[in-house]
């Protein structure tokens, strides 16, 4: 089992950066692939980024390409997304996830069995 806490949101303004961050519980946190979904208002959770167990792998959205980075600290047990060049449409509550099994490109949410509470972000036009 692992529990989430994430940190790190808030308003930023068009084109500016966040870096949001996710603690997780647990001793055997480095066996997890990690992950960060995100939920606008009115619409569903979509798969933003995820990475490997070993962190040596990561997948993204096409919407946060070249603008988004995932990377994690085993060492630690934390998982971070940078976020940079923000958009408006970049605004939503950023989830962190865990799945216990399956490959490092999981994008379903079904997918994740572990979430956090979420944290909001907003982007100022």
């Amino acid at each position: 089992q692992v529990q989430l806490v994430e940190s790190g949101g808030g308003l930023v303004q068009a084109g500016g950066s966040l870096r949001l961050s996710c603690a997780a519980s647990g001793r055997t946190f480095s066996h997890y692939t990690m992950g960060w979904f995100r939920q606008a208002p009115g619409k569903e959770r979509d798969f933003v980024a995820s990475t490997s167990n070993s962190g040596d792998s990561t997948e993204y959205a096409d919407s946060v390409k070249g603008r988004f980075t995932i990377s994690r600290d085993n060492a630690k047990n934390m998982v971070y997304l940078q976020m940079n060049s923000l958009k408006p449409e970049d605004t939503g509550v950023y989830y962190c996830v865990a799945s216990s099994a399956g490959p490092w490109y999981l994008k379903s949410p079904g997918e994740y069995g572990y979430w956090g509470q979420g944290t909001q972000v907003t982007v100022s036009p």
